[in-house]
C-alpha cells in the first residue's frame, strides 16, 4: 500500500515508532570475543516468570512490549521450542542482557531480541555479544540473519547494527496501544516518550 506523502495523526493512546529491518548472508565476526572479568553468557531453560523479569529490565526503558502479551502457557511453549535459543548475560549472579535468536523460517534466523540493562552500557559487551549471536545463528547453516530496531530503542542500536555488519533492507511503520496505559509497563517507565492519552 502506498500512502500519500505527509503527516498523519496517531490515535491517543497508541505510540508510533519506524522500524527499519536489516539482515546480512554472511558472518561478519570472530567466531567468539571475550567477554569482560566477571560477565558470562548461557544458554539455558527459562521459566516464564524469569523469562518476563529479565525482558522487562532489558526492554522496559525501549517500550518492548510483544513477550509481555503472551500468557504463560504461549510463553512456556515460545521458551521450550528448540528453534528458539535464549542466552542471558550474567554479572555476579545478575541477568544484565537477553539474545534471542528464532530459527522457525527455514534456513534463517532472527535476532528477535539483543540488548542489555542500562547500567551495563558502556561496558564493552556489545561486540562479544554480537560475535555470540552471529557464530550461534551461522552455525545451522543459514542463509539469512535478520534484526529490526525501531526509533524507540536506544538510539544508538541502527548505527550498531551497522556496524557489526547488517544492512538496512527495508522500513515501516508501527503503530501499537502504549502499553504503558494498558498496565503492560509501569506508567513512569521510558519518560523520554510522551504518554499521551
Amino acid at each position: 500500500m502506498i500512502l500519500n506523502a505527509g503527516m498523519y495523526d496517531v490515535p491517543g493512546g497508541h505510540v508510533a515508532t519506524i522500524v527499519t529491518h536489516l539482515e546480512m548472508t554472511t558472518p561478519t565476526m570472530p567466531a567468539q570475543l571475550p567477554f569482560p572479568d566477571g560477565i558470562t553468557a548461557t544458554s539455558q531453560d527459562v521459566d516464564p516468570v524469569t523469562y518476563r523479569a529479565i525482558f522487562r529490565s532489558v526492554g522496559g526503558p525501549w517500550l518492548w512490549t510483544s513477550r509481555l502479551l503472551l500468557d504463560d502457557a504461549a510463553l512456556a511453549k515460545l521458551l521450550d521450542d528448540p528453534l528458539n535459543e535464549i542466552w542471558v548475560l550474567r554479572q555476579d549472579g545478575t541477568d544484565i542482557g537477553l539474545i534471542e535468536l528464532d530459527f522457525s523460517k527455514p534456513q534463517e534466523c532472527e535476532l528477535v531480541l539483543f540488548g542489555m540493562v542500562p547500567t551495563a552500557t558502556g561496558q564493552g559487551l556489545g561486540g562479544p555479544m554480537m560475535a555470540l549471536a552471529q557464530s550461534r545463528a551461522f552455525a545451522r547453516k543459514i542463509r539469512l540473519f535478520t534484526v529490526h530496531t525501531c526509533h524507540l530503542d536506544d538510539p544508538r542500536a541502527l548505527a550498531f547494527y551497522q556496524r557489526m555488519g547488517f544492512n538496512p533492507v527495508k522500513r515501516a511503520v508501527e503503530v501499537f496501544a502504549d502499553p504503558r496505559l494498558t498496565g503492560t509497563h509501569d506508567p513512569a517507565i521510558a519518560p523520554h516518550i510522551p504518554c499521551l492519552k
